[in-house]
């Protein structure tokens, strides 16, 4: 929390073109919480290398749904990237269910993906591994020092646009046209 009390809880963090960082590069990442303590995310506009298929196969989680196992697993971030994060909407929260804003859930158990294989899951999810995370004070600098554009958290970019469209999208939602934006910052 900044020094005036705000939260960028239900934000996406959009890396600016003068952010030079390999992970964090065109990204965009959901502030799922952020307090006093720090802030945590999830990347959704990073592919892994991986399916959602290969993931139930791993966990031994069955599902007939073709679609479903072709979906992409997102690069959620290089802090646990190992653990599975579902961002999901509904009108209900799973274990473990952290709520970013009505209607919009982090989840961390195995039963959202049970339920998503047999097909009584949320409308609208996306599976990531890793998350982001940043300690006390420090997203709010890297804000000061102009890495990322902060802008309202939207369903489209999170669930329906393609992945490739998500960080364009995304500024664009509030006027900016990152392509042409200046690789530099600097302050006055």
């Amino acid at each position: 929390m900044d020094e005036h009390g705000q939260r960028f809880g239900n934000h996406l963090l959009i890396a600016l073109p003068s952010l030079r960082d390999q992970y964090f590069e065109r990204s965009v990442t959901l502030v799922c919480q952020h307090d006093g303590d720090g802030a945590m995310g999830v990347m959704v506009n990073r592919p892994s290398e991986y399916t959602l298929g290969e993931v139930f196969q791993q966990m031994g989680i069955a599902s007939e749904d073709d679609a479903l196992q072709a979906q992409v697993v997102l690069s959620g971030g290089p802090v646990h990237p190992e653990r599975g994060f579902v961002l999901h909407d509904g009108d209900h929260a799973f274990d473990s269910s952290l709520e970013v804003a009505a209607g919009l859930y982090l989840t961390t158990s195995r039963d959202v993906l049970e339920a998503m294989a047999r097909g009584d899951g949320p409308k609208q999810a996306l599976v990531a591994l890793g998350c982001a995370g940043w300690g006390e004070g420090q997203l709010e600098q890297e804000l000061i020092d102009d890495s990322w554009l902060l802008v309202p958290s939207r369903p489209d970019v999170l669930f329906q646009l393609p992945i490739a469209q998500r960080w364009q999208a995304a500024a664009g939602s509030i006027g900016i046209d990152l392509l042409n934006h200046a690789s530099h910052s600097g302050h006055a």
